[in-house]
């Protein structure tokens, strides 16, 4: 930061009219809101560099509730003072040099954006703000989300469980990976170890992904089938009607190799993620094990008593030989049970349900040749 201060004329703020083109060019935000309101939600690519801490904005609220505005505005400066503010204006300073189209937003736009854009200005930069903050951009999505979801056409990508429906998405043009938003494969197997974003944030980064592909064509889109939920993330109502109204591709796959993509996605794969995680290997296998019991205990009252007792001793034999035998394929005995007395049975009612939208069943590479062909009779 230079030791003299320049003088900048402010930069309009950003307008809603601006919305979709900050959004769209990604253009380098930094959220000055404390970090208890950014984990809450942001938006992808922002980075928070606060004004204030949680415990100085609480402090502040406070002090406004009981004195009033001007008193929270003195303490404010009281608190965000000397070698702390210029600490904060440093980072804003490194961004915003880094950046030079950079952008700031508060909550609403209002007197943490205009402080912070002064203070960054004071010290040689000037940037703009978003014209109703965080607030404004999030109501912003909101509406362009549902609008899109009902204007874009689309596919519902269905198929039983290890068909391998997250595999093929990357080989379709537009596709829109809510798995993958969500982090979460979508099952009761499917948690990640890492936590999910906020409700807010799926539904911000839903809503750009969409954003982006209408940008390039008015062609339907591929959504994978997915109930209400993915994990703990809850469709928009808007996305729900669709995926309940639009034409289904279902994708087959033989039976011996569903569940060999299920044993090395859930069993291979996970067991690495955790060692990765935990680095210890026998806390790592604790973990592991301790993950696919939940999994199966929280589906323990559509499997049914018995089934969720006979279930538990496969797994639990499955984890013996993986601990004593260090033999992996045990899994496939308890994974072959679930596909047989739960998944199948329960994807076949479903779709017995929805036969009058199916359009077009088959192997992956029959499905990608026919939407090809077709996506344009559908837009």
């Amino acid at each position: 930061m230079p030791a003299k201060a320049m003088n900048k004329q402010m930069p309009s703020p950003i307008k809603a009219a601006q919305f979709d083109d900050l959004l769209l060019q990604q253009r380098p935000m930094f959220d000055v809101r404390a970090p208890i309101e950014f984990d809450k939600g942001a938006f992808p690519n922002v980075i928070n560099l606060p004004l204030m801490t949680d415990d100085e904005r609480q402090q502040i609220g406070t002090c406004y509730n009981e004195q009033g505005q001007d008193a929270a505005i003195s303490l404010g400066h009281q608190l965000v003072n000397g070698a702390t503010k210029n600490r904060r204006v440093e980072q804003w300073y490194a961004f915003a040099s880094e950046h030079p189209d950079a952008v700031l937003y508060c909550f609403r736009g209002g007197l943490r954006s205009k402080v912070s854009q002064q203070w960054l200005a004071e010290a040689g930069i000037a940037i703009p703000f978003v014209e109703g903050g965080y607030k404004a951009l999030r109501t912003h999505l909101i509406e362009r989300l549902d609008h899109l979801v009902e204007e874009v056409p689309a596919f519902v990508l269905s198929g039983r469980t290890g068909t391998g429906k997250t595999e093929i998405l990357p080989q379709f043009d537009r596709t829109i990976d809510l798995e993958g938003i969500a982090k979460h494969r979508g099952s009761s197997f499917g948690k990640y170890i890492e936590e999910q974003p906020s409700q807010i944030n799926f539904e911000n980064n839903l809503a750009i992904a969409l954003m982006q592909l209408k940008q390039t064509s008015s062609e339907a889109v591929i959504y994978e089938d997915e109930s209400r939920l993915v994990g703990c993330r809850l469709l928009p109502l808007s996305l729900q009607a669709k995926l309940k109204s639009s034409p289904i591709m279902v994708l087959k796959d033989d039976f011996d190799a569903r569940v060999e993509r299920i044993f090395g996605e859930y069993i291979v794969n996970a067991i690495a993620a955790w060692e990765q995680q935990l680095v210890d290997p026998t806390e790592a296998f604790l973990a592991f094990g301790d993950s696919l019991l939940q999994s199966i205990y929280r589906i323990r009252k559509r499997l049914g008593s018995e089934a969720h007792i006979h279930l538990v001793k496969l797994l639990e034999k499955a984890l013996h030989q993986q601990s004593n035998q260090l033999d992996l394929n045990y899994h496939k005995h308890w994974i072959t049970y679930l596909l047989n007395h739960y998944y199948d049975p329960m994807y076949d009612y479903q779709l017995s349900l929805k036969q009058g939208r199916v359009v077009m069943q088959g192997t992956s590479s029959e499905l990608v040749t026919w939407y090809k062909t077709n996506n344009m009779s559908h837009t």
